[in-house]
């Protein structure tokens, strides 16, 4: 190990500060803090400069990583800011929610002998903390674009064109832009205020948001090019929940995790009464998945007031596909594992209202074709797990839809949209990105996808 990596290497990586297990339970104000001036520089001396700088090539959107953490390191945060704001449309959210831990973190050379520099939190610190000069004064050309979703890829190719000098549409089907940084991820791993201040800088840039208007219904593909717009982006996400196909799962107190945290995070159910959109109580809870949807809904649960929370799960937590973080914040909160466990059906009283669960026990076999060991069922061990309340966060598949009524839209195996390497689908002009392209994927990864897209259109229009 050279001398400089040895130097980085010896300082502690910086832990970030939160509201305690017992405080934060009992809010939904976000639970991350967020560093102080003084942590943030020294965090940034922690990162040796490469001059192959790996970690720039683990982030999907390319910032200038060293670059902007080097403007830390000096102070200088509308600098670092200006740096980050040259790539990615959505700092403040990514340097929350991204897992860098697999990404731009994952290639840091200092996390091959040690901890790797805290880039997502020095990310998060300078949009929190910089001022905000979102871009005014671009010159309108005259040239339009639409984009049918207002998701993380929606945003993504909405801001890049517009600061090219496009007018672009955004047409969103709920009544609140944002997708799923709005009706997916909770307050407190995510506040609304955050995500409400990066729409207004893509509204000040000129972006058109048109509310209530849903794809494939009120707006479609073809009637927008009938409009004259010079490309269509389709960033509708992917929203039609997996269930888990057991006898009972139609009863009177299961959820979607979708249906439960929007109905918590849109609807504002965490705030009843002040908003008068109450969701189903429970006082014994029990999530089906481990990935973040079901850290989230478990999470939130215990907010809302439930006396037990179990996550279950036919693996072990080694195997759990969510964040390492999420599932730590997690434990400390109360919430509790049923590891090797699958269920077999749902129990209700007469009048059709979940009072249980049964479950069997699970033994871990032979890799699949994930690389994972395959849970085998242990025979002879099931046990009822009493819960009111259950929540299923198995992931989701493309919603038909959008898909439906756009004719010549070629669709792959999964029924996702197939696009080639610059997202163009097989109709020319209508491009696609995120979730309804890869299935349920990471924010930043649907931020990549609409920055291609984006950039493709850009070169087909003349603008680049």
């Amino acid at each position: 190990m050279s001398q400089t990596v040895m130097k980085g290497a010896k300082i502690a990586r910086h832990e970030m500060p939160c509201q305690s297990a017992e405080e934060r339970i009992r809010n939904f104000d976000e639970v991350a803090l967020g560093y102080t001036l003084e942590m943030a520089q020294a965090e940034a001396t922690r990162c040796l400069q490469c001059k192959k700088p790996l970690c720039r090539q683990g982030c999907p959107v390319e910032i200038d990583i060293p670059a902007f953490i080097a403007e830390v390191a000096k102070g200088d945060l509308d600098e670092a800011n200006r740096i980050i704001y040259k790539a990615s449309s959505l700092p403040a959210v990514c340097g929350r929610v991204c897992p860098q831990e697999k990404q731009c973190e994952g290639k840091c050379i200092l996390g091959k002998k040690g901890e790797p520099v805290a880039i997502g939190r020095l990310e998060r610190f300078v949009a929190d903390n910089a001022k905000h000069e979102c871009p005014t004064g671009v010159i309108r050309l005259g040239r339009k674009v639409a984009c049918i979703g207002s998701g993380p890829a929606s945003i993504t190719c909405a801001g890049y064109l517009s600061r090219l000098g496009v007018d672009v549409t955004m047409f969103e089907g709920l009544h609140e832009a944002g997708g799923v940084l709005v009706y997916g991820i909770p307050a407190f791993r995510l506040p609304k205020d955050v995500v409400a201040r990066e729409l207004d800088c893509l509204r000040s840039t000129g972006v058109d948001i048109r509310l209530n208007y849903v794809g494939g219904r009120t707006v479609t593909v073809q009637s927008l090019l009938d409009e004259g717009y010079e490309a269509v982006f389709i960033g509708v996400g992917a929203g039609l929940p997996y269930f888990l196909g057991v006898p009972g799962e139609n009863c009177i107190g299961v959820f979607s995790a979708n249906e439960y945290l929007t109905r918590v995070n849109l609807g504002r159910a965490h705030s009843f009464p002040k908003y008068d959109t109450p969701v189903a109580p429970g006082k014994h809870v029990t999530v089906f998945g481990a990935g973040n949807v079901a850290m989230d809904a478990a999470r939130t649960a215990l907010r809302l007031g439930a006396e037990s929370v179990h996550i279950v799960y036919r693996r072990t937590r080694a195997e759990m596909p969510a964040r390492g973080e999420e599932i730590e914040h997690a434990l400390e909160e109360g919430v509790q594992l049923l590891e090797l466990s699958a269920p077999l059906r749902f129990i209700t009283d007469e009048n059709q209202q979940l009072t249980g669960v049964e479950l069997q026990r699970m033994e871990l076999g032979e890799p699949d074709a994930s690389g994972r060991r395959r849970p085998k069922p242990v025979e002879g061990s099931n046990f009822i797990q009493e819960t009111d309340l259950a929540i299923v966060a198995l992931g989701t598949r493309s919603n038909p839809l959008m898909l439906d009524c756009t004719p010549g839209l070629k669709l792959t195996d999964r029924n996702y949209i197939a696009v080639d390497e610059n997202g163009e689908t097989s109709i020319p002009n209508v491009y696609a990105g995120g979730d309804i392209v890869t299935g349920a994927a990471t924010v930043i990864l649907a931020m990549g996808a609409g920055r291609r897209a984006a950039q493709s259109i850009a070169k087909k229009m003349g603008l680049e």
